[in-house]
């Protein structure tokens, strides 16, 4: 249960309508989630969170998959279960499939006890891994 009430578009201020309105026609979708309506309760971080949502998950380097499946690994590390739900749902309309999500899972799994086991043991970072730029 959210722990501010969602605002609803009947109830949205203008400001907040032009926000949902704009999620509604990029997503091309016919009504905005949950995790947009509990933002309105604050217009200006709900279109802060939007405008960057927006602006990096549109296309680029990375296919939109591929965002998905990192939004997916980031939210499970997290333990952030709408977010979790929210893009895993998302990646298989992007053609995802189980075995991929299994594996980006296993390789999340893997990355954190990688990264803690360099972090507990302090190692030294090989100076073949540092960026030279000159």
């Amino acid at each position: 249960m959210s722990l501010t009430k969602p605002v609803e578009y009947a109830d949205a201020s203008p400001e907040v309508r032009a926000v949902y309105d704009d999620i509604m026609a990029t997503r091309k979708v016919g009504a905005v989630n949950n995790f947009w309506k509990v933002l309105a309760c604050d217009p200006a971080l709900l279109r802060r969170t939007w405008e960057e949502v927006r602006d990096v998950m549109a296309p680029g380097a990375l296919d939109p998959l591929t965002k998905e499946l990192i939004y997916i690994a980031v939210s499970a590390t997290n333990n952030c279960e709408y977010c979790s739900h929210s893009h895993t749902a998302s990646a298989r309309r992007q053609g995802m499939t189980d075995a991929m999500f299994a594996e980006v899972l296993a390789v999340t799994a893997l990355a954190n006890k990688t990264n803690r086991l360099a972090n507990g043991f302090r190692v030294d970072v090989d100076p073949a891994f540092k960026p030279s730029f000159g």
